[in-house]
This record gives C-alpha cells, structure tokens and sequence, in this order.
C-alpha cells in the first residue's frame, strides 16, 4: 500500500485562493483610468481669485465687495455712534448722581455738563446730516437722522428740565428718552451696515 506523502493536500488550496486574489486585485486596479489633475473634490470650498486689488485677494460667491465710499461712510457713522453712546453714558450718570440722596453733585456742575451733552449731541447731528450717503442706503440715512434728532430734542429738554423749577419730571423723561434714542441710532447703523452688506 502506497503512502501518502502529504497527510493533509488541502491546507495548500486557501493559500492559492488568496494568491489568486491578489493578482486579480493587482492587475484590476491597474486597469482603473487614473484621476484627472482637475478633478475637484464635491464639497471642497469654491474661491475665486480677483484680478484687481491684492493679487493674493480671493472672494467667496455671494460676498459683495463694499466700495470705499460705503466704507468711509460706514466707518463715519460707527465714529458718531461710538461717540453718542459715551454721550448716553455721560446723561444718565449726571441725572443719577444729581438726584442720588445726599446729592453726588450740586446744579451748577450738572448743568454744566448737561449743557456739554446737547452741544455735543447737536455736533454729531450735524454730522449726520453732511455725509454723502450712497446709492441704495437713502432710507438708512433718514432714519439715522431721525433718531439723533430726538436725541437731541431729548438733550435739549434735559437741560431745560434741570433749570426749570419742576421736580425733576421733565429732566428724567428727558434723559430716558435720550438713552433711547441712542439706542435706535445703534440699531440703524446695524440697518446701514446689513444694508451695505458689510459685516456688522
């Protein structure tokens, strides 16, 4: 009786079947066509590069780029906003320390810088209204003028509040309406800006 050599023929055929799987794979993936250099990757952000300006310069689609004189005119109204708001600041600590119980400051102090705040407030109005506004922000620029307007119409009462001989009523509804109207005035440049699709 013969003797088999090799007790076990079968352990040979799983590594024939991976060899064989891995020349298939070898001489598949050579066949594959390879990548165009062009090719761009779905998701991948679109820039384009601008011819005019930084030649390092790339815009995204849906920016628009604001021109220089919507710049400066956007740059002007957050100077006089910066300005208006220590204004607002500058009202309401005088009215608080004037009425604070024992007095902080005495009426001719008060008066003083109550009379500070309008001319200051009357400047800035005057501000607004010689800025050369730009094409499309015409309804903004009104309705900046309007709220610094009562601003200082508010300014105005205070001052006259405070040297009338009343109790204080017209002073306080004054300075409270100032505030307000300060704050319009900052929610108007936000308008502007959204207006000017500049960033706020």
């Amino acid at each position: 009786m013969a003797v088999n050599p090799d007790p076990k023929p079968g352990r040979w055929i799983l590594p024939l079947v991976i060899l064989g799987m891995i020349a298939f794979t070898y001489f598949f993936v050579r066949q594959l066509p390879e990548a165009s250099p062009d090719t761009t990757l779905i998701g991948a952000p679109e820039t384009t590069t601008t011819t005019s300006g930084d030649p390092g310069e790339t815009t995204t689609p849906g920016e628009n780029p604001v021109d220089p004189d919507t710049q400066a005119y956007l740059a002007e109204l957050d100077a006089i906003n910066s300005e208006l708001q220590l204004l607002g600041t500058e009202i309401v600590t005088v009215n608080d320390a004037f009425d604070a119980d024992p007095r902080q400051i005495e009426f001719p102090e008060a008066e003083d810088r109550f009379e500070a705040v309008t001319d200051n407030t009357q400047t800035l109005a005057e501000r607004i209204a010689a800025l050369t506004v730009p094409v499309g922000l015409e309804q903004n620029q009104e309705a900046l003028q309007r709220a610094i307007d009562l601003a200082t119409d508010a300014a105005n009462d205070a001052l006259a509040g405070i040297r009338s001989t009343d109790t204080g009523q017209l002073r306080r509804a004054a300075v409270e309406a100032y505030t307000v109207a300060t704050e319009d005035f900052a929610t108007e440049v936000t308008n502007a800006k959204n207006a000017a699709g500049a960033s706020a």
